[in-house]
Order: structure tokens, then C-alpha cells, then sequence
């Protein structure tokens, strides 16, 4: 089975970044589902060196043969850009590689990190490598922030004030800051919501999950999954081949 752990940020990166993570796989994986979390990744492959992951509006699913070993950052929704240098709208769906971002600070990282003794050690090179912004988070950075804390369930009118805006120039903001729409990524992270309170669950009780996350009945929760995975809520969390397993 294939070994993931997580890492918590420093202090001064946690309003930054969610935490780092690496993927060690003793046998082949076909088909590793990720569902959209309303974050972006840079993601160091052992053989396919760094790559920028952006935000995903659908799940998107990957192979990896065995022996694969996998280190990533996980940004929080929205505060990557001051990191990447590029706007995560320009990402969204899609990857690219980091030297295409970082140029030769990229290159200088891909070879310490091919130099780690594991996989474990280049997460931590990973995270060592980030510096916290010399700014604060800018007012839009800021609302999408309460959006993540409130799991999405916010009014979006009230998002744009936060950031003096008004509605339509927060939509675009947020994109140009998240990748996503603040409508997008409101249901994105109130689907992760729910996830969460799945898998935390021995037996899932969808009806319960549905008013615990906020959603307006269950049929509003299981579109959403329909929409992000293309599966039922069920086959998600079932351990049947069209499922995960949570």
C-alpha cells in the first residue's frame, strides 16, 4: 500500500501554506483519484523533477508505477501567488513545470532534492525552502481566507466588502488570486467540508453529512459530488472499484 504523510508548516508559513506532504509507493497505483480542495501544489517527482499543480475545478486521476516517491507543498486557497510568481488563474486544471516560474532557483532545488536520502527528507527540503511573504496577505488574500474558514458556507456579498470590491471585481480577483471563481471555490471547499466529516465517520451518514457541512439538502450534496468526481457520495467512500475508500 502506498505510505502518505503530512507535515505542518512553520509558524510563519502556516497563514501561507496547509502543510507538506510526500507519497511513497511500494506497489503500482492506477488511477489515484484528487479531488479539488481549492488549493495548489508544487509537487517534486523523483524522475519528473518539479512541477506547479494548480487548482482542479473536476477530480483528476493519476497513475504511478511502483517505487514512485512524491514530495509536495500545499498552498492554502488563494496564497500562492506571492510564491509562484505567476497568477494562479494561469494554472487552473493544469500543471507546469517550476522552472518554467523559478528558472534557475528551481533547477538549484530539483538537485537538492534528487540528492535527499528519502522522500521524507525532500519534503522537508521542500518546506525549508519557502520564506514567508514580507507582506500580509493583500485584502482579497484575506477574504478568501475567511471563505476556507467558514468551509465556504459565506455570503459572497459580503466576501467583496471584506475586500472593498464589489461582487463582479472580487470574482475576478479571486481568480486571478485562487484560480477559481468565488462561486467555484465556495463549493469546493464546502465539498471538502464534507469529505472530511466522511472519512472521519466509521459509517457515513449522508443525510447528517449534508446539514453538518451546510448544504441545503442532501440532493445538493450529492450533485456536488457528481460534479467534482462523478461518482454518488456512496461509491466515493465505498470500497467498491468505482470508489475510493474514502
Amino acid at each position: 500500500m502506498p505510505v502518505y504523510c503530512e507535515q505542518p508548516p512553520t509558524a510563519a508559513l502556516a497563514r501561507w501554506v496547509e502543510c507538506a506532504w510526500s507519497l511513497d509507493c511500494s506497489t503500482a497505483i492506477a488511477g489515484h483519484r484528487v479531488p479539488p480542495d481549492g488549493c495548489l501544489d508544487i509537487i517534486y517527482d523523483r524522475g519528473h523533477g518539479l512541477r506547479a499543480i494548480g487548482a482542479m475545478t473536476v477530480e483528476q486521476r493519476f497513475d504511478y508505477p511502483r517505487g514512485a516517491c512524491l514530495a509536495g507543498i500545499r498552498f492554502r486557497p488563494g496564497m500562492a501567488g506571492a510564491f509562484l510568481g505567476a497568477s494562479p488563474a494561469e494554472l487552473t486544471d493544469r500543471s507546469a513545470p517550476l522552472d518554467d516560474l523559478w528558472h534557475r532557483r528551481a533547477r538549484e532545488l530539483a538537485r537538492r532534492l534528487d540528492d535527499a536520502k528519502s522522500i521524507r527528507d525532500a519534503m522537508g527540503i521542500l518546506l525549508g525552502n519557502l520564506s514567508g511573504p514580507a507582506a500580509a496577505p493583500n485584502p482579497v488574500q484575506q477574504a478568501i481566507e475567511a471563505l476556507a474558514a467558514a468551509n465556504g458556507n459565506a455570503d459572497l456579498e459580503s466576501a467583496a466588502c471584506q475586500a472593498n470590491l464589489s461582487p463582479r471585481q472580487f470574482r475576478r480577483r479571486c481568480l486571478e488570486e485562487s484560480g477559481l471563481t468565488p462561486k467555484r471555490l465556495s463549493r469546493v471547499l464546502r465539498f471538502r467540508h464534507a469529505c472530511r466529516i466522511a472519512r472521519a465517520a466509521e459509517r457515513p451518514n449522508w443525510p447528517d453529512i449534508a446539514l453538518e457541512a451546510e448544504y441545503f439538502d442532501q440532493a445538493h450534496l450529492i450533485r456536488d459530488f457528481h460534479e467534482f468526481t462523478g461518482l454518488t457520495p456512496m461509491a466515493v467512500f465505498s470500497n467498491t472499484p468505482d470508489g475510493s475508500g474514502g
